[in-house]
């Protein structure tokens, strides 16, 4: 019996069997559905179907910059015991190149290779964050990567313009630890600060405040908010007697990215 393309799909979906194992499967039964199912069943190749909802909080962050262009990549498993094998690290290292090399978009030409490593792994494993920048003509392009256990779990780029490639590492570096979730106050959204505003007055007035007082104390209680989670305005980690925009100086960062696994 033949079959087509659109049954080596189909098996695929109702097995969760990669896709030369589905087309191994047809082969050797004829091109009968049933009996291909139950082939793959048998040999132990249909079980990641049963996979995915399953937790995968584990994985790495792969990072390559080459020339201005940088990428971070996050694979993510189930273990960190599948996540520092040499297959799972090998094709976090192809993901990221193709990123670099070609796109975010670019990822989706090994997803039938991804699907066989689910089955060769026997984990539930898809990418995450895919990240790519591309610096601009004269600004600097750096990077930080914390590892554990031989694998890529912190990865930041930054792009700055008027900087040194020093400092553009010192600055990625305190990002890795500081874990910015905005790069100015501009950046942060309205309503949230309309609402930690409002969360900051009730807990001001229950704790008996003047009601005079409030708009300072609020306002004051605001900014070490922005000192929290805006990265210019952040206390420098190597220094903290200085802020991250005082380190900086006529420098200027143009964006930066963060992945962590967990």
């Amino acid at each position: 019996m033949a079959f087509t393309a659109k049954d080596v799909q189909a098996l695929r979906q109702a097995t969760g069997a990669g896709m030369m194992d589905a087309k191994k499967a047809l082969e050797a039964n004829d091109g009968d559905m049933e009996a291909s199912k139950q082939w793959l069943r048998e040999k132990g190749l249909a079980a990641s179907a049963k996979r995915d909802d399953r937790e995968n909080t584990q994985g790495l962050v792969a990072l390559l910059i080459e020339g201005n262009v940088g990428a971070i990549v996050k694979l993510k498993s189930e273990t960190d015991f599948v996540a520092s094998s040499d297959l799972f690290k090998a094709e976090a290292a192809e993901l990221v190149k193709l990123v670099v090399t070609k796109s975010e978009a670019a990822v989706a030409e090994r997803a039938t290779i991804l699907d066989d490593l689910k089955i060769t792994l026997k984990e539930k494993i898809e990418l995450g964050e895919v990240i790519r920048i591309e610096a601009a003509a004269g600004n600097v392009l750096d990077s930080y990567l914390h590892q554990q256990g031989g694998r890529g779990v912190n990865a930041v780029l930054v792009e700055m313009s008027g900087a040194t490639q020093e400092l553009a590492h010192d600055i990625a570096v305190h990002i890795g630890f500081a874990r910015p979730k905005y790069l100015s106050r501009e950046d942060v959204p309205a309503d949230l600060v309309a609402h930690e505003k409002a969360t900051l007055e009730t807990l001001s007035r229950n704790e008996g405040k003047p009601e005079a007082a409030l708009p300072k104390i609020v306002e004051g209680r605001l900014n070490g908010f922005f000192k929290d989670v805006v990265l210019v305005e952040q206390a420098y980690a190597k220094d903290d007697k200085q802020t991250i925009k005082q380190l900086i100086g006529s420098a200027s960062i143009v964006k930066y990215a963060q992945v962590e696994i967990g």
